[in-house]
């Protein structure tokens, strides 16, 4: 029987091209970064690099040049993601505007919110966070319970999100809430919603993870009071509109680069010393499971540039992608305590540590592990 050739998707040279220029941007910044710091990757935040990143025209690359953007497709911004990852650059700050908040602004919005806020994303000046999960849903998005109640002027919104990124420090939030029915009526009734922060009756209270560090949020919403303007999109067409934007968020660099940085340290570290058959076998694996994952990875983006909406593919990037994550500190521990004669730098040690108490998060940010395989099975017809 003869198959075709299945061809891999390939990066373009144009966009190819863009990594000298970030790199040169990135290592400015990073230079004076301790290993741990740079191994946060996209957890950690600077507004500095973040509007030093958008004078140098890198963000909003997709996005129509009237709004600020640069016209370019997903790959370009593939690249530039892929070279903030690998060196460990300090991009929270805009992560989430850049990555999805501009892409639902320009698909669902009015064309007054798109002149608002897409130039200030492109310039690195306002920041993003995602309200989807709320306390007893999970990754069940459509059992969200937080409502917003049209009147005179707009809304009246109350309820709770849990788990939200960059909360702390970002301006707007788009949040998915209930605008009609009842919980049990799951998809039906939902909407998105631009919130401005700094509302009255918005309450921020974030969750600090075993390092000490802040990444998490609660964020309590008490008759907060909305203008009509805040709807994003149309009432009723939430569901939707995450959902595009869903495979966004599960598809990119960032679900199998988090503990790259850390894996670049041991790897160097195991140069140093005599190599050993299992060292070189599991050095290898890995190397080898992150290539595979990064062309995964491409294919995806390969479709969303082609105007696809691959969300099962996405999510099982997303699923393969953190569980190659949570697998490298666990591993590179292991490797380095079956060897306690061994000098190690102490910068390592603690790169090691912050990795691993923040790996858990990997697999719940995005979607669980268990939500996402369900989407898997559904569409792969299993369930």
């Amino acid at each position: 029987m003869m198959f075709d050739t299945l061809a891999l998707s390939t990066i373009p040279a144009e966009d190819e091209a863009l990594r000298p220029a970030i790199r040169a941007l990135v290592e400015k910044h990073v230079a004076s970064m301790e290993l741990h710091e740079r191994a946060r990757t996209w957890m950690g935040g600077d507004a500095e690099f973040s509007r030093a990143m958008g004078a140098a025209g890198f963000l909003g690359l997709t996005l129509p040049k009237h709004y600020g953007g640069q016209e370019r497709g997903p790959l370009a911004r593939f690249v530039i993601v892929e070279e903030l990852l690998s060196a460990g650059a300090p991009c929270g700050m805009h992560w989430i505007a850049d990555r999805q908040s501009a892409l639902v602004i320009l698909n669902f919005g009015t064309e007054e919110q798109r002149q608002w806020f897409l130039p200030r994303i492109c310039r690195g000046e306002l920041y993003f966070c995602i309200g989807m999960s709320e306390p007893g849903s999970g990754s069940d998005l459509a059992s969200v319970r937080s409502r917003a109640e049209r009147t005179e002027s707009g809304w009246r919104l109350n309820g709770q999100k849990i788990w939200t990124s960059g909360a702390h420090h970002a301006d707007y939030m788009i949040a998915l809430v209930r605008t009609s029915g009842e919980a049990g009526d799951r998809q039906q009734g939902l909407s998105q919603l631009l919130i401005d922060l700094k509302t009255p009756g918005i309450t921020i209270r974030p969750i600090r993870d075993l390092n000490g560090d802040l990444d998490f949020n609660e964020v309590f919403f008490d008759n907060v009071e909305l203008p009509a303007d805040a709807l994003l999109g149309n009432d009723g067409d939430g569901w939707m509109q995450v959902n595009a934007e869903l495979a966004f968020e599960r598809s990119g660099p960032e679900r199998i680069y988090s503990t790259a940085i850390l894996l670049d340290a041991w790897v160097q570290h195991v140069a140093r010393y005599e190599r050993s058959e299992t060292r070189e076998r599991l050095a290898g694996n890995l190397t080898a499971q992150l290539a595979v994952l990064r062309e995964l990875s491409v294919a995806v983006t390969t479709r969303l540039a082609a105007g696809e909406r691959p969300v099962v593919e996405a999510s099982l990037v997303k699923d393969l992608g953190t569980t190659f994550e949570q697998s490298v500190p666990v591993l590179i521990a292991d490797d380095l305590a079956s060897r306690p004669d061994e000098p190690v730098d102490p910068a390592l040690l603690k790169a090691i540590m912050n990795v691993t108490h923040i790996a858990p998060a990997f697999s719940l940010r995005g979607g669980t592990r268990e939500i996402l395989r369900g989407i898997i099975a559904r569409g792969l017809g299993l369930r």
